[in-house]
């Protein structure tokens, strides 16, 4: 089966849900695919999709290289589950927690530091570092 068949489903979900700037290229049985999902939510679900055909993506066979759109100065809503994010000094689980934002808080993104941390400020002017899975732009 050729790896574009394999991931199908995948490359689909990623049109359906309108990823810009999408790329997919192949090279040496590895599918290269990149681009930028409008949101967390399109963002989880094209790894899920990921994860399904291909359970702990083991294989090797593919570099899914998805970005959230979020630029500086952005507005994003808090989506822990219900408990509060923590904002901390680095963008670490080893960095202080200088701050909170409560489920459903709205924070504005400073900058994305990288794919999992993003800096942000809350209302209350608390600047740190957050984890970026629990942010989704508005």
């Amino acid at each position: 089966m050729a790896v574009q068949d394999k991931y199908a489903e995948l490359l689909q979900a990623a049109k359906d849900l309108g990823v810009s700037n999408l790329s997919v290229a192949e090279q040496a049985g590895v599918l290269h695919v990149a681009g930028t999902a409008a949101s967390t939510t399109s963002y989880d679900a094209l790894w899920a999709i990921y994860d399904k055909l291909d359970p702990g993506m083991a294989s090797g066979d593919l570099m899914l290289n998805i970005d959230i759109k979020a630029d500086a100065g952005a507005q994003l809503q808090v989506t822990t589950d219900a408990t509060n994010l923590n904002i901390r000094s680095t963008p670490s689980t080893d960095g202080d927690v200088v701050g909170k934002a409560a489920h459903g808080e709205i924070v504005t993104l400073v900058e994305k530091t990288d794919d999992s941390w993003w800096k942000v400020k809350t209302a209350d002017g608390e600047e740190g570092y957050a984890y970026a899975q629990y942010l989704s732009p508005m």
